[in-house]
């Protein structure tokens, strides 16, 4: 129970001083050595004007505020009449404040309480939200990813059976419960540019599947991605401009999960890119390059290479076939960073010598479509890109009817009379009849490294648009 880059240049901006762009290694890296300590976890304020970390000051931990928005970046400390624990949330808004979530786990039941931090003068001003109490065993709660809408945030109370969403700060009254959702939820991505739509891994019966939880309409819930009936599927990132999924599934290789890519609203299969298995080491993908509005194919996408030796860099495009290994600056804060519009990746980084600091690095352009395969996506993404942008918003309009037994929703509550209507998504044996599949291009001869694709996978839109069913290994 639940209360309450071919030639990439690394540019170094800090507090401390530049330093002139060195090149990188366009291959596979050396692993670094070990570092001394492992840097505390660092949050990204969703328009990246502001990061929050945990830093030691005199032994202790307190909150820290970075300033990225400036001519120079800087850090502001926190600190409050006692030491923040170990297992301390921070999360920065776009107002400039910093949500604290701790949790009293010496008292019964796992009180956990939330505040808002900011700088006042040579102090720090604290403004106590309230707290949320799970009571039930085996209960994990934590702060969701930073909303589109940058001065609200969101946490998860995941249960054994039940999982309830709650909104933290940017309510009327403290923490508001929203929704619950059947079954142990984990992950958490935004899927619109409002803060409405969250996909949740969602694991019932030994399977885990994305579903998305409409936030306005009292927790509707909808399938999102099904690959195949006995695989696990989870999704891991996605860009509300250009739709690109980021999608982690053992669809393609039982008992062995693997990367892929697809892309809300478009009817191509879902891939799974060799060069994105990389031997001996975890590859998480961290930051998509947004802006990218009709070619999603062509979105930089950053990831976090971890080794026996350490973590490095990885950048990728879902339109290209190799995986660029890039040394990590020092001092990175290992699965940190942001693109920019204009293609620039942007790493926080804390050294002795800079303890804020930003690296720059600037991804190398898009190649163009040379390889037949590459020629035979880039109009169908493209179409399917202006069917997702052409389609109602979340505020209103009309969309094609849904099919028979779509209304029917777990955790469903009596939607509100404000809210407009559903962008949820339409499963593919429901789709309407008026909605028709684009004639498929002749597919090209298969080149070294690819397989067939297998049919039956199925991956959901949560735009009314039905999206490809197919996994393949080809790009």
């Amino acid at each position: 129970m639940i209360t309450g880059s071919a030639s990439l240049g690394v540019a170094l901006r800090g507090s401390e001083g530049s330093s002139s762009p060195t090149p990188a290694t366009p291959e596979a890296p050396s692993p670094p050595p070990s570092p001394a300590g492992t840097p505390s976890p660092c949050v990204l304020a969703v328009d990246g004007s502001y990061a929050a970390r945990l830093a030691r000051r005199g032994g202790s931990r307190h909150a820290e505020r970075w300033t990225l928005d400036g001519p120079e970046p800087y850090a502001v400390p926190l600190p409050t009449d006692r030491p923040e624990e170990p297992g301390t949330e921070v999360l920065p808004l776009t107002d400039g404040r910093v949500l604290v979530h701790r949790a009293e786990r010496e008292l019964p039941g796992a009180r956990h309480t939330f505040s808002l931090l900011y700088p006042t003068g040579p102090g720090t001003g604290e403004l106590a939200l309230g707290s949320v109490e799970c009571a039930e065993p085996g209960t994990v709660l934590r702060l969701l990813p930073p909303s589109p809408a940058g001065t609200r945030a969101y946490a998860l109370a995941a249960g054994p059976d039940s999982t309830a969403v709650w909104l933290i700060a940017g309510g009327d009254f403290g923490p508001e419960h929203l929704a619950e959702v059947p079954g142990h939820c984990s992950g958490g991505v935004w899927l619109d540019t409002t803060g409405r739509m969250l996909a949740l891994d969602r694991t019932r019966d030994g399977r885990t599947k994305t579903v998305v939880v409409d936030l306005e309409r009292g927790g509707e819930m909808s399938p999102l991605l099904q690959i195949a009936e006995d695989s696990d599927d989870r999704l891991l990132l996605a860009d509300a401009d250009s739709g690109l999924l980021l999608i982690r599934s053992d669809a393609p290789s039982p008992g062995r999960e693997r990367l892929g890519w697809g892309v809300l609203g478009s009817t191509l299969p879902v891939r799974f890119p060799e060069c994105l298995r990389v031997e001996g080491c975890e590859v998480t993908p961290f930051a998509i390059q947004p802006g990218q509005i009709l070619t999603p194919e062509g979105c930089a996408v950053a990831l976090r290479v971890d080794g026996a030796g350490g973590s490095w860099l990885g950048l990728w495009r879902p339109a290209e076939r190799r995986l660029q290994h890039v040394p990590a600056p020092e001092g990175w804060l290992p699965g940190t960073g942001r693109w920019t519009r204009g293609g620039e990746l942007h790493l926080p980084c804390a050294t002795p010598a800079a303890p804020c600091s930003v690296a720059r690095l600037t991804a190398p352009a898009a190649q163009p479509a040379s390889s037949a395969p590459s020629a035979a996506l880039a109009q169908p993404v493209a179409e399917a890109s202006q069917r997702r942008n052409a389609s109602p918003s979340a505020e209103g309009g009309d969309g094609p009817a849904p099919g028979p037994g779509s209304d029917a929703h777990e955790g469903a509550a009596a939607p509100s009379e404000t809210a407009g209507p559903a962008t949820r998504p339409v499963p593919l044996q429901q789709a309407p009849l008026g909605v028709t599949r684009p004639r498929e291009s002749p597919r090209p001869p298969l080149r070294e490294g690819e397989s067939e694709p297998f049919a039956g996978g199925l991956l959901r839109a949560a735009r009314h648009v039905v999206v490809a069913a197919a996994v393949t290994d080809g790009r």
